[in-house]
């Protein structure tokens, strides 16, 4: 079954959607805990890993459900008697890739539960899974086309960077250069896929880009480094943005605690010039 344009972009907006507010949350964090560098991790930080977790949850239980269950998916069926032959072994490939991130999101909540999983064990299992979607894009099957192969070989590449970030953040834990690379290369993702849907399966109908032109070979492996230049323009802008809005937050809360002080500093201060006080003749009397 060829790419179609609609799968193609859902997949991409649930990458850059986790891309775009990792971009935002990552800066943050590291600049609260260079802040505060002996604080240790608060609930907050681990209800947001929770957090993180359900919804991945629910965007792969979702993909697989319709993977599955739309009118041309394969119902749960991988061989057909009748035919004698697999069935639409695309639906079972995307329905494998968001299995394994169920599997991620699900690690996701549990380690941060009562059960106390070992450390790192989140970060594996997202490696884990995203080894899986490069694996698959990487043997796909249901074409012969050269162009599609190619954009999705370029597509793999970010993927296994993804991959082998996430496992050297089971090693290197809140490291923050490997964080915004693994945030840059979920952006890169679901940038990329959006691209792909158009160039194989244009939103507007009719057929993809020319499968034998050499030339869109050569433009779309510039087109790729183009994406992540925009990407890298993403990450400084949201980090910038994430500096200012904390320096702001903490000036706020600054002015605050002075005033909060300044007032119990003039309380005490008349509590005790009124107790340095000399009586007054009218208490002799």
């Amino acid at each position: 079954m060829p790419t179609t344009f609609l799968g193609s972009a859902l997949r991409g907006t649930c990458f850059f959607i986790f891309g775009f507010w990792w971009s935002v949350r990552y800066p943050l964090k590291y600049l609260r805990r260079k802040a505060n560098a002996e604080s240790q991790p608060s609930h907050g930080i681990q209800r947001v890993e929770v957090f993180e977790g359900a919804v991945k949850a629910f965007f792969a239980l979702a993909g697989i459900l319709v993977e599955q269950f739309v009118p041309a998916g394969p119902h749960l069926q991988l061989y057909s008697p009748k035919t004698h032959s697999w069935t639409d072994l695309t639906h079972w490939h995307y329905t494998t890739m968001y299995l394994f991130f169920l599997l991620s999101g699900i690690v996701d909540i549990v380690s941060h539960s009562p059960l106390k999983l070992p450390p790192g064990l989140d970060r594996l299992s997202l490696s884990v899974a995203l080894f899986i979607e490069g694996l698959l894009f990487c043997f796909r099957g249901d074409s012969d086309a050269a162009l599609d192969h190619h954009v999705h070989s370029l597509l793999a590449v970010a993927v296994f960077a993804g991959a082998l970030c996430a496992l050297l953040e089971v090693f290197l834990r809140d490291h923050i250069i490997l964080e915004i690379f693994r945030t840059s290369s979920f952006l890169l993702q679901g940038s990329w896929l959006w691209q792909i849907g158009f160039v194989l399966s244009p939103p507007w109908g009719g057929p993809g880009w020319d499968q034998t032109d050499q030339g869109n070979f050569a433009f779309l492996t510039v087109c790729f480094c183009w994406h992540y230049a925009g990407v890298l323009a993403v990450l400084a802008a949201n980090s910038a943005a994430s500096r200012c809005c904390n320096e702001n937050c903490q000036l706020k809360f600054g002015d605050i605690d002075v005033e909060l002080d300044c007032s119990m500093c003039i309380r005490k201060s008349s509590k005790s010039s009124g107790a340095l006080l000399p009586e007054s003749p009218s208490d002799d009397k």
